[in-house]
């Protein structure tokens, strides 16, 4: 069994787009079975799996076991990003990063998985409506932490539900909706949280409740759901652990917290690059380095779930005005700017070793150009047209392929 940082998994998540027009391509069947010989929703390769998700035009890498280490993982994800690529290409297709299809319209062009697990998505589909934009139209990396007893759930589920605010202030990747930029920078976090809206104890506030051992975890937020989801789902399709929609999330059966938070970016160099700079961050909340990890217990869900409402809008630009939440981090003064709070732990996680070559020259890439969010409004007009999106999607698409930073040139 892994115990605290023992072990990290990594999974990021890609649209399929035709490679002329870029609307999405409904066809993840289509590479599963190319890449696998046969029907599958599992491909595995290089310590690498690909899945499949509940729309059909995407697909998700993911580490087939935990690994030891995060450096050097931005190859490796690079490398399938790569092979998919070679395959696609035969069929006119092409992978596409970040959290949302700029102009797909779910109610039109969502395709549910229609293969192993279809009983599932039927279920939910069945429940939530998945044609829309919460189910149908988002894209995020998840970071896999473990932890060995509840002394270790306690103190590491305190840890990530603090640093939760603060994460679309680094990884928000989703301005754009239906062809308009919203206002705001992450409109993939903005649609997940009312995309349960039906059954509301599926997602909470997004930030978990304040349960610290896992009979309390199981009881209050897995066995509500559980009572939830079965006065709508009598056969009991549906498994409360994998319903759970928090931004963070329990996985007993393996034995790890989940983060959900983090929309994908436009290529495995930034998003690794990220997940080093979560981890190191974490594992100086949870040493205690400036606050008491019991003290981070405390925080009430609400006030959390306020700051990270704000940094849904704002992204880095948004202001924390809570000296104390600051100061937990290390911060010395009442108020700061989401991307110096990042700034400041780019320093930090850099002089404690947390960071490879290539991590800091990625997160200095953000903190010089903002997040991917930022860079993608900054290219485009106040009133985008078809051919301005498809100009700065097409480049995202290279990126990912190349596996290299955007930083577009202004054009405001």
């Amino acid at each position: 069994m892994l115990r605290l940082f023992q072990g990290f998994g990594i999974e990021l998540e890609y649209m399929l787009a035709s490679a002329g027009s870029l609307d999405v391509a409904p066809q993840a069947d289509w590479l599963l079975a190319e890449a696998a010989g046969e029907t599958t929703d599992e491909y595995e390769e290089g310590g690498l799996a690909w899945n499949n998700e509940l729309a059909l035009h995407v697909i998700e890498f993911k580490l087939a076991q935990p690994s030891s280490r995060l450096d050097g993982l931005a190859e490796a994800f690079h490398a399938q990003v790569r092979k998919a690529n070679a395959l696609l290409a035969g069929r006119g297709l092409l992978l596409m990063p970040s959290a949302m299809h700029p102009w797909m319209d779910p109610l039109r062009e969502l395709r549910l998985w229609p293969h192993h697990n279809r009983e599932v998505y039927d279920t939910f589909d069945r429940i939530f409506s998945c044609r829309g934009h919460g189910w149908a139209n988002l894209q995020s990396m998840h970071i896999n932490l473990p932890f060995a007893d509840d002394a270790e759930f306690a103190v590491l589920h305190a840890a990530i539900r603090f640093l939760l605010p603060l994460m679309p202030g680094l990884a928000a990747s989703s301005p754009v909706v239906e062809g308009r930029l919203t206002g705001l920078a992450d409109n993939r976090l903005a649609v997940y949280r009312d995309n349960c809206r039906r059954i509301p104890s599926v997602t909470g506030a997004v930030i978990p409740e304040p349960v610290y051992d896992i009979a309390g975890y199981r009881e209050q937020i897995l066995g509500r759901i559980g009572r939830d989801i079965a006065l709508h789902d009598p056969r009991g399709v549906l498994d409360a652990e994998w319903v759970n929609a928090r931004g963070a999330i329990a996985r007993f059966s393996r034995m790890a917290l989940e983060i959900r938070v983090l929309d994908v970016q436009e290529c495995p160099l930034m998003d690794l690059a990220f997940a080093q700079l979560v981890v190191a961050t974490l594992r100086r909340l949870c040493a205690g380095e400036h606050a008491d990890p019991a003290a981070l217990q405390a925080w009430r869900t609400a006030d959390l779930a306020r700051y990270l409402d704000a940094a849904v809008a704002g992204a880095e630009r948004t202001e924390v005005h809570d000296g104390r939440y600051l100061a937990a981090l290390g911060w010395h003064g009442s108020s700061a700017g989401i991307g110096q709070v990042w700034g400041m732990l780019v320093e930090q996680a850099a002089a404690a070793g947390g960071l490879d070559a290539r991590a800091e020259r990625a997160l200095e890439h953000y903190l010089r150009h903002g997040t991917l969010a930022t860079r993608i409004t900054r290219a485009l007009p106040a009133e985008p047209d078809r051919a301005g999106l498809e100009r700065v999607y097409r480049r995202l698409c290279e990126c990912l392929a190349e596996n290299e930073p955007y930083a577009p040139a202004v054009q405001r």
